[in-house]
């Protein structure tokens, strides 16, 4: 991998992360862009406990703009987009419309390829690698940086997620404070070990491992499974079977394999609801340990996919119970779900 790091015409980093060592990136941004002006807020809340940002210049981000003029695509044939180069591998640049910035935290947009009709179930096992690259690299990086507790990589794909751009990407946060999810995980890792002695994510792997019955894919380094309380019609978490606690720790074998399993969980998602229908809308999300954290060796990396999509042409909403008192209803039972993902692999 060779990674190159530039500006565009505003200040903000561009990164580009590329397969060859040979490729040279020298394109200059010729927009004539103001600086970026944030108004990135963090409020917390008294009853809760938990954190909002406050985003208000969000509201002028692009919406839905017609394929030919994708900020997110190289820039061509005298199209000047986010992207100066004519092409490129991977890309990762500074969000121009951040939830979090400054001594709020960071926002980076990471555009998976240049292919703007592609989706990540499309890449190469290669091209899937090097995004795995950039997201471990990336998060190395805002590791570094003061005033980031936690970073966080995902993926929002679909209109019904509320994704504005077509293009195939995902994004990196880097949080000013521990997410909710993240403490909640903490405290139950935290109450495992004092009941039971042992790793709560090694326990619950072990657990899926032995019943088999939630096992969607269970590869040499990787193991995918529907959890038993699955709060999603259709919720796969993938776990490295040797616990690390981010991205950075992750050996070469299972970096090696990652793309194949990963891929392949993608393309079943798209199978699920039978031939003819769009593709699925899903968030794709890394839970990454924060850092500075006790116990912070103990947190095990895994990936959480899952659709909002219940069944043919219906969505999941998140109504009253789950909406007012984050409490799920699952119409589909987790074992159906995991029968359902096998039943659709790959010939």
């Amino acid at each position: 991998m060779k990674k190159t790091v530039t500006t565009l015409a505003d200040g903000r980093e561009l990164l580009y992360y590329d397969s060859r060592d040979d490729v040279v990136r020298e394109a200059v941004d010729p927009r004539p862009l103001d600086p970026v002006s944030t108004s990135s807020e963090i409020r917390r809340d008294p009853l809760l406990g938990d954190s909002v940002a406050i985003a208000s210049h969000r509201q002028g981000r692009i919406y839905h703009p017609p394929a030919d003029e994708c900020p997110l695509c190289p820039s061509r044939d005298g199209r000047q987009s986010e992207i100066p180069e004519p092409d490129y591998d991977v890309a990762v640049f500074e969000n121009r419309f951040p939830s979090l910035a400054g001594d709020s935290g960071r926002c980076e947009v990471v555009c998976f390829t240049s292919d703007h009709d592609a989706s990540f179930a499309d890449l190469t096992e290669e091209q899937a690698r090097l995004v795995l690259e950039a997201w471990t690299d990336r998060t190395a990086e805002l590791a570094e940086l003061d005033q980031i507790k936690q970073v966080f990589c995902f993926e929002n794909r679909g209109a019904e997620i509320g994704v504005t751009l077509g293009h195939p990407h995902g994004q990196i946060y880097g949080y000013p404070f521990v997410t909710p999810r993240t403490e909640l995980m903490l405290r139950s890792m935290a109450a495992h070990r004092a009941e039971t002695g042992g790793n709560l994510f090694d326990d619950v792997v072990a657990r899926e491992e032995a019943d088999g019955s939630r096992i969607v894919i269970a590869a040499e380094h990787w193991i995918a499974f529907v959890p038993y309380a699955a709060h999603w019609p259709y919720e796969v978490h993938l776990h490295p079977r040797r616990r690390v606690p981010d991205l950075r720790g992750l050996d070469e074998a299972a970096r090696m394999e990652f793309p194949q399993v990963y891929l392949e969980l993608l393309r079943r998602f798209d199978r699920i609801f039978g031939p003819g229908e769009p593709l699925t809308p899903y968030i794709s999300a890394w839970h990454q340990a924060p850092f500075g954290v006790e116990g912070r060796d103990d947190f095990g990396l895994h990936l959480e996919l899952f659709t909002i999509r219940r069944t043919s042409g219906k969505l999941k909403f998140l109504a009253g119970s789950e909406s007012g008192m984050s409490v799920f209803i699952n119409d589909v039972p987790p074992e159906a779900a995991a029968a359902r993902l096998r039943e659709v692999a790959s010939e």
